[in-house]
């Protein structure tokens, strides 16, 4: 499991309950490698436009993701991830998505941050 991989993993719905969801790792974490990850829908209408990334099957990376179909990448749904809690690898995205998506993301907690007296 490497930064840009699409996995399998149970993942929480809306409704409680816990099944097997697709999601990108963003990064590993220190010290045991945990790895940061974001959940991948296909409700496209949960999209927050200028924050969350639009996969679409023009893309030039949807054909190695392993995407069934246009999904967003939900920024807002980040959870944690032990190695174990991975299913399977089903493909990858492009390294110009990833950095986009991290820049977008460590903006967002500057902003944040910003906001602290």
């Amino acid at each position: 499991m490497k930064p840009g991989d699409i996995i399998l993993t149970p993942l929480p719905q809306s409704d409680g309950i816990v099944k097997p969801r697709p999601a990108v790792v963003l990064a590993l974490l220190p010290p045991f490698d945990d790895a940061l990850a974001c959940g991948i829908t296909t409700q496209l209408r949960h999209a927050v436009p200028g924050f969350d990334e639009f996969m679409e099957s023009v893309d030039d990376d949807f054909r190695q993701s392993g995407l069934k179909a246009p999904s967003v990448i939900r920024l807002g749904y980040v959870t944690v991830l032990m190695p174990n809690d991975v299913i399977c690898r089903i493909g990858f995205i492009s390294p110009a998505r990833l950095k986009r998506m991290l820049r977008h993301l460590g903006e967002h907690f500057a902003r944040l941050a910003a906001q602290i007296p």
